[in-house]
């Protein structure tokens, strides 16, 4: 089997998870299988580089990418290093040596090619080939970086061009649980999820991957493991992401809850009650490169609506402050929002099934005296909008509900 291996930053934090890192690697070898390595910066060394550049105030983007290249850069030459010492043939690569072609986004740059052929001779002779996640090279040679989650991109990235039979992700957790276990101690492991179960848990507030990798192993059926760093190689089998759920994965009701506290609320109320609304608001604030999640439509009354919606609170003063220069022009009455609300949300392909998830799930909540403010809905997913104090009760109680503490025969 071809493996590409992602080792995040907590698992290559010092010399000893470099070490340990490196046994991961040798105990896939001894298994047959070829290695390509995937590498984040150690620690919070990206973090270290940001303040080193904020010492000059609004750094330019183009340096600024140039400058956080190194982090990974270093990770993937020590790396390279503590496997050959222990003899095992290895080459670290920068994005740009393959090349990793992105367009010229810096900061949020996208993946457009990757050059695999040195990769392809590196798997031939034998060599574990260790490549910098996070970073590419555009088209006028300026380095670029992917964005937040980048090195988890880049991996899944690699095994689409690679073909290989599997991407596996090393990080600081065991897998994929049923819920944060920091808020319900009673969160179960997952041995298996959808990549389209995952990948709404991952745009819902799941912090294990981020959902441009999800994506992107889900348009190429690539599957995903996500395992622990901390164990002994051979010990975490984390949990497997793939493409189709079996009989007892698509029987099962609810297979996670999500939550995120980063969310904030935006209405606009008394607008005209016509065609277009809706569009000019929303508009506005898409120029403005702000994404807003849910959004919900009052029913008009005397020729007047209610728009509300959601976005990332750190986007909220920016927008309240564009929604004020309309007001008088789209003849609102009020702008008002909230920022002390939490997103939680049901994932699960059995609700495709299934009836009733939605009216249990509220009357859970009903019980523990929480109210809901916003529902939206997809096939496989129920979110509600509700006071962020709340959230860690809301979580527990569905937890609950839904019985997730149980396997699933």
């Amino acid at each position: 089997m071809l493996l590409v291996q992602k080792y995040g930053g907590t698992s290559l934090a010092d010399v000893s998870r470099l070490r340990a890192a490196t046994a991961q690697i040798q105990a896939s070898l001894d298994a047959g299988h070829a290695v390509v390595a995937v590498v984040s910066a150690m620690g919070d060394m990206t973090d270290q580089l940001i303040a080193k550049a904020q010492v000059f105030g609004d750094a330019p983007k183009r340096e600024l990418d140039m400058l956080l290249a190194c982090g990974e850069q270093q990770s993937a030459s020590l790396l390279g290093m503590c496997l050959n010492e222990k003899q095992i043939p290895a080459r670290a690569y920068a994005g740009w040596q393959l090349p990793i072609k992105t367009d010229s986004l810096h900061g949020i740059a996208r993946i457009l090619s990757i050059g695999a052929r040195q990769l392809r001779r590196d798997i031939k002779q034998k060599r574990v080939a260790i490549v910098a996640g996070f970073q590419g090279v555009d088209k006028q040679g300026n380095i670029t970086t992917l964005g937040r989650g980048g090195s988890d991109t880049t991996a899944v990235a690699l095994a689409v061009a690679l073909k290989a039979d599997e991407c596996q992700i090393y990080t600081d957790v065991d897998g994929i649980y049923t819920a944060d276990p920091r808020l319900e101690q009673k969160a179960r492991l997952l041995n298996k999820i959808t990549l389209e179960e995952m990948l709404e848990l991952a745009a819902l507030g799941s912090r294990v991957l981020e959902p441009r990798s999800v994506a992107l192993a889900a348009k190429n059926t690539i599957n995903l493991r996500v395992s622990s760093a901390f164990h002994k190689p051979g010990e975490a089998q984390g949990t497997l992401i793939v493409k189709k759920g079996d009989k007892h994965m698509e029987e099962s009701i609810v297979s996670g809850i999500a939550h995120n506290k980063s969310e904030a609320k935006i209405t606009i109320s008394d607008v005209p009650d016509k065609p277009g609304i809706a569009s000019r608001i929303l508009g506005k604030i898409s120029e403005a490169n702000i994404e807003v999640d849910m959004i919900v439509q009052n029913v008009g009354s005397q020729g007047t609506t209610d728009l509300t919606f959601t976005l990332h609170r750190r986007n909220y003063k920016h927008t309240h402050h564009i929604l004020k220069a309309m007001q008088d022009d789209l003849g609102a009455k009020r702008i008002y929002g909230d920022t002390n609300i939490a997103k939680v949300s049901l994932v699960g392909l059995g609700m495709r099934s299934h009836s009733g998830v939605a009216a249990r799930m509220f009357a859970a909540l009903a019980r523990e005296g929480i109210n809901i403010q916003v529902i939206s809905t997809s096939e496989i997913r129920i979110s509600v909008i509700i006071e962020e104090k709340y959230v860690e009760l809301a979580v527990r109680c569905l937890h609950a509900e839904f019985q997730l503490h149980r396997k699933h025969p």
